[in-house]
């Protein structure tokens, strides 16, 4: 239930609508409340300063009517605004990044702020009287009702600014690595013990997995956007069963294939089933609060379009690798993967869980098969291969990070053409491969003629 509730909750945060009707009901309670407050105090604020507050009925219906009628434009040109920037995006970068522009709160702010100018004039417009009807003019409400119209002007001047900085792409990468380090902090705070992050297992725990297990089918199609795992825990302690996760997070499923397994099959029914599918939350799209490997896909996407042909952005894809190296380079000082859940030093759960070795795939194969001939890129690829090896001692991990040397390496001598690039390539590999321990290395081309 709480899983449920936490991907609600996050869900109505990345729309257009939430925060804005928050705003709207705010700032209605607001103006019936100003308009209390005058009605029962009889403020008499126009005869006090009458140059502030004495307009008459006629001069503050045209006020709010002007406001009110401004506010609704604008907000209409900031929501044109903002559907433009998400086409640009999508189209310029990946439409994977274009959750990032609706989950912006300066965006749903902006929106909110004009729509709630609205709602404030209008029901204050109306209880505005004049003439026969009685003379009633809510004098506080109106001056509120002006400063908002200053306040509006204020928020148009900074969204432009805000829209014009996040569509550059030094923003958009920046936010997603931003929001990839946060999640890794969260996923994988435990230091890295040993040499790597699956420890040998036990002779019991191999014997376990050699067995049969029964499967329990997906009542779902999609991403698995999220798991409890608490719950999957607290699920084979009441059962006193063992559970084996078939799939993990970011993992695409289809209805009616294996999601969990037990591995007693006696305990396996219709309320089991429904309490283990209800454990996970299966979604049209990944997001990168459980699943750090699909906020590394972002930005790697945004490199891989920057490299296409038609687009030809070197910058923005050195840019992209720097970013990567940093993530990177958190996450080689981290334990990666959850291989087993315990209770209690009793094992219940096996988990599905990421590496260090798919992350490093993920975040650097489809950039090098892209980058051939690319020399900026690839000297920078060989840069952040360095820089993350200089953070951890684990000799698995400096193996994978060699070997990743190695195909940069390969792809330069097969893609490269120009002694000299290929003598600036060699310098930055030897540099590399002397603080991987290894000797220098020579490009050598054949003659093919």
């Amino acid at each position: 239930m709480m899983t449920k509730l936490r991907h609600g909750w996050q869900s109505m945060q990345s729309s257009f609508w939430f925060v804005p009707i928050l705003m709207v009901v705010d700032t209605v309670v607001l103006a019936i409340l100003l308009i209390t407050l005058e009605t029962s105090l009889d403020l008499q604020l126009a005869g006090r300063w009458p140059l502030l507050f004495d307009a008459g009925a006629a001069g503050a219906r045209g006020l709010l009517t002007t406001v009110a009628s401004s506010m609704i434009t604008v907000a209409g040109l900031v929501f044109s605004i903002t559907l433009v920037a998400l086409s640009l995006t999508s189209s310029q970068y990946t439409s994977r990044v274009i959750r990032n522009f609706m989950r912006d709160r300066v965006n749903q702010l902006v929106l909110g702020i004009f729509l709630s100018i609205f709602a404030y004039c209008l029901v204050v417009l109306r209880t505005i009287r004049g003439g026969d009807e009685g003379v009633f003019i809510p004098t506080l409400a109106v001056l509120v009702g002006l400063m908002l119209a200053f306040v509006g002007i204020a928020v148009l001047i900074h969204f432009i600014h805000h829209i014009a900085t996040s569509i550059q792409a030094s923003s958009i990468v920046a936010t997603a690595a931003q929001e990839t380090l946060a999640a890794v902090d969260h996923l994988f705070s435990e230091p890295l013990e040993g040499d790597d992050d699956n420890s040998a297992d036990d002779t019991q725990t191999s014997a376990l997995t050699r067995q049969p297990w029964l499967a329990v089918a997906a009542g779902k199609t999609g991403y698995v956007e999220s798991i409890d795992a608490e719950a999957l825990l607290d699920i084979a302690r009441t059962l006193g069963n063992l559970l084996r996760m078939e799939q993990g997070v970011g993992d695409f499923v289809v209805a009616g294939t294996p999601l969990v397994s037990l591995l007693d099959p006696g305990d396996l029914d219709e309320a089991t089933t429904a309490s283990l599918n209800a454990a996970y939350v299966i979604s049209r799209y990944r997001t990168v609060d459980q699943d750090v490997a699909f906020g590394i896909r972002q930005i790697v996407d945004v490199a891989i379009k920057a490299l296409s042909p038609g687009i030809n952005d070197t910058t923005t894809a050195v840019m992209c690798v720097d970013y990567l190296a940093a993530i990177l380079t958190r996450l080689a000082t981290r334990q990666v993967g959850t291989q087993h859940a315990f209770q209690q030093s009793e094992q219940r759960v096996f988990a599905r869980g990421p590496s260090f070795e798919a992350l490093l795939n993920e975040a650097f194969d489809q950039i090098r098969q892209n980058a051939e001939g690319n020399v900026a890129l690839l000297l920078r690829l060989l840069g952040a291969l360095h820089t993350i090896a200089g953070v951890t001692t684990s000799p698995p991990r400096r193996r994978m990070l060699r070997q990743k040397v190695d195909e940069v390496a390969e792809a330069a001598e097969r893609s490269i053409a120009s002694p000299h690039d290929l003598e600036r390539l060699a310098n930055r590999l030897a540099r590399v491969r002397e603080a991987f321990g290894a000797g220098p290395v020579s490009f050598v081309r054949t003659n093919q003629d």
